[in-house]
Order: structure tokens, then sequence, then C-alpha cells
């Protein structure tokens, strides 16, 4: 292992310092597979079993798999460097493959702590990406970020919003002058970005893929319904049939939680501080509480909202005798784990990814994935097939903004929306390669749409 241990910073011509790592945290975390300035990971010799992962992704996802046989011929992103803070998993290096196909440098790190699959990032690295990532990193998570910063980037791939962030708060003279543009994954993202562009302070164009049709009706509902309850049980090993499952918002990727728990026989209860969404959720035949009343008598609980502190100490202090707790939103700052650690007399680890939390008066309350995300955490994220579509926008998205740089056509400074077009491009693509057919308008009928005299 090599250490970064300079303590002079360093300025790159275009103006980003490199900040001094006098001691690494990683140092205490044990021995890690680095070469500087090229990866860091936890073990570059599992980098065969990441491979294998990786090719069993490619076989599920066609979408990408057509894109890159397309682009890799013209290479559109010839002489880009992409930065990319997303989770390293199986279906993420499809993607880093596909951009690379495409002409650009690919650098990479990990969006969340508890989310990077160590074969997978020793896998890229030995392929030449340069990626900062490895499963329980926690004290490094910035670093990581920093490094990635420092190849230089033209383009941004984020999730979460924390590359995007860093490139503004740190370097924003960087940030305005040179970045050409910027994808982001996630609603919480999303979200952050719009407030940073009404406030005026984001310096480059950023893409929504989050907001695509093909990503946020698929990916959020399908990908997080499925994985979440995946994690859920591989960290728990119980019986989903006959529990009071309380899913804390009911939005895109609450409701594939509810409906995948509903599936499975569960009774779904909704918390919710939208009407609108609450009303779904009883229009499904869920019951709908406030999680003030919903504490006292769930079984499973698994917030999706992307706020903070929607389970708190008032709701650990009514919580039955073996109620479990999770977490699907991007950040670990839903359930609040801090007031939970101040009434709990005592904690251990009782299985991989549970942490059992015993109360003063015996009760046992068990946390799933320290409070992260668990399909990730705790399980190995949303499937290939749907991961396919979410990661063709981003790939699409990419060379949307390397073209329009290419000819000079600049996007405004602002959240830009996918194209319609975009959508359903990646939609048919997805129904061919699964062998659907579907209908097509003919003259008369699209006529017959926009003809306002047409009556009734």
């Amino acid at each position: 292992m090599s250490s970064d241990t300079n303590t002079t910073a360093a300025v790159h011509s275009n103006g980003i310092q490199v900040k001094p790592d006098v001691i690494p945290p990683r140092a205490e975390q044990g021995n890690f597979s680095e070469v500087e300035g090229q990866y860091c990971v936890r073990d570059i010799s599992l980098a065969d079993e990441g491979r294998r992962l990786i090719d069993w992704a490619e076989s599920r996802m066609p979408v990408l798999l057509t894109l890159r046989e397309k682009y890799s011929k013209t290479q559109p992103l010839k002489g880009l460097t992409i930065a990319g803070c997303l989770h390293v998993t199986k279906e993420t290096a499809v993607l880093i493959r596909t951009l690379a196909a495409a002409g650009a440098k690919v650098t990479w790190s990990g969006c969340n702590p508890l989310s990077t699959h160590d074969a997978v990032a020793a896998a890229l690295a030995e392929e030449g990406i340069s990626i900062y990532a490895w499963y329980g990193n926690g004290p490094d998570f910035y670093w990581c970020i920093d490094r990635t910063i420092d190849q230089e980037p033209d383009l941004t791939l984020d999730d979460g919003c924390d590359l995007i962030n860093t490139v503004h708060e740190r370097h924003a003279e960087y940030a305005k002058t040179r970045v050409i543009g910027g994808t982001e994954e996630t609603t919480t993202g999303i979200q952050r970005l719009r407030a940073r562009s009404e406030a005026g302070q984001l310096y480059y164009p950023v893409i929504a893929v989050n907001d695509a049709e093909t990503k946020w009706d698929f990916d959020n509902v399908y990908g997080t319904g499925q994985s979440t309850i995946d994690g859920i049980i591989r960290a728990t090993s119980v019986m989903i049939a006959g529990k009071k499952f309380v899913v804390a918002g009911h939005g895109h990727c609450g409701s594939g939680v509810a409906k995948r728990a509903s599936g499975l026989g569960a009774d779904v209860i909704i918390t919710e501080v939208k009407a609108t969404a609450a009303l779904k959720g009883v229009l499904e035949g869920y019951d709908v509480l406030p999680m003030d009343k919903a504490a006292a008598i769930g079984d499973i609980f698994c917030t999706a909202t992307g706020v903070k502190d929607v389970i708190r100490k008032r709701h650990f202090e009514v919580m039955k005798d073996g109620a479990i707790v999770c977490n699907t939103g991007h950040y670990d700052a839903e359930i609040n784990l801090k007031e939970l650690e101040e009434i709990a007399k005592s904690k251990r680890t009782i299985r991989k990814n549970c942490q059992e939390y015993t109360m003063a008066d015996g009760r046992r309350l068990y946390v799933l994935a320290e409070g992260r995300l668990v399909n990730l955490a705790a399980a190995e994220g949303h499937p290939s097939e749907v991961m396919d579509m979410s990661f063709a926008n981003q790939f699409m998205s990419h060379i949307r903004l390397a073209e329009a740089h290419t000819s000079g056509d600049k996007f405004p400074i602002e959240v830009l929306d996918i194209p319609v077009e975009q959508d359903q491009y990646i939609a048919q693509t997805k129904l061919k390669t699964l062998g659907t057919n579907i209908d097509e308008l003919t003259e008369e009928q699209q006529r017959y749409i926009t003809d306002y005299n047409a009556g009734t």
C-alpha cells in the first residue's frame, strides 16, 4: 500500500487545489490495493470475481450494450473526462465500460459508504478505471471524491449530489469555467440541485436523469421495491407474510416497497405528509396513519422519504419488542440513530447488517444496514434489467452534453429535463430486446389527435 502523505498542497493549472492528506484515515482500516493517482480499492486480487459479476450484469442489460456498440464506433466522448460518484455495483460497471467504449476517460467513487462491491471495484481498477471506492468507506468518503476531481473532469455523473456539491463548494471557479455539465440520478439530488439553481448557485447545467419516465417509473418503483425486500430478508431471514409493514413515504420508491410487501402477504401501513400520495395509498387498499400511531403497531418499518428524522426517539419508545427498522432513502438521516443510542442500554451486531438495540425495559429493536440503503448494503441493489434503462439515460445524457459542447450549442445553466424522444427511444429499445411489439398511430389518427374541430 502506498500512502499520500505530502504536506504541501499542489495547485493544478486549472486552479484545483489538491489538499494534503497527512494521515489517510484508510490506513486504520487495514491494507488496501492502491496505486497513487490511479486507484484505491480494498483488494485487487478480487478482480476475477468482479469481472464475472459484471459479465452477468451485461447479459441482462441489452439496451446499454446496444448503445455501446453504436457509440464505440463514433466515440463522441473522446477527449473528455467523466467523474462519477455512484454506487459501485456490477450494473454501474456496465455503465462505466460503456462510457469508456464511447471514448471517455472515466474516474469514479462510491456514493454511499456501504454500497460498494469490492470485487467490482477491483475489476474496474484492473481495466484502467481510476476508481476510489471500497465497502465500509465512511472516513474517506470525501477523500475518494477529491481524488476523482484531481483528474480534472469535464463532466460529472452523480447520485445524491455529493460530487456536484463538492465541485461547487470547493472548486467554484473550476465549476464555472471548465465543467461542461453533469447528470443527477436521485430524487434527493434533484431537489437539492433545483434549490441551488433557484439560489443562483448552480454553475453548470445538470440533466435530471431521475425525472426520466424510464427511470423513476421503473427503477424507483420496481427496482427499489424488489431490492429493498431482498435486503430486509437477507439481513433478517424473517417472514414478510402476516407482518404489519410500515412504509414511510408513498412516492415512487415507497409505493414500490409497499407493492412488494403487500404481494408477500404483509399488512401494509403508509405514513405520509403529502395528501395526494396518502390518498393513493388509501385507494391501493393500505392503511394510512401518522407515524406516531404506526410506531406502536408496526413489525417492520422502512423509510423512503428523503427527509431526516422520520423515525426518532418518541417512535422508538413505543415500538414493539422485535420491531425491525430500515431505510431505503438515499441518506442515513431518516432514522435518528443518535436518539436511539441515547435510550438503548446496549447494542450488539446479532447478524450481518443487523444490529440489536436493547431498551431499558427489555424490548429489542433491530436496525438494518446502520440506517443506510438496505437494498444496497444488505443486498445487491436494483436488478440489472431495470438499471439498464436508468443507466441508458445517464449514458445518452452525457452524449447529449458532449455533442452540444462540440457544436457550440450551450445549454442554459439550470436543471434540465430528459427529452421525451430520449425516454421513448430507450423504452422502445428495451421492448425490442424483450421481443415485444406495440401498435403505431396511423396518419389519420395522428391528425385526429390535434384536430381541434373534430368535436365529438
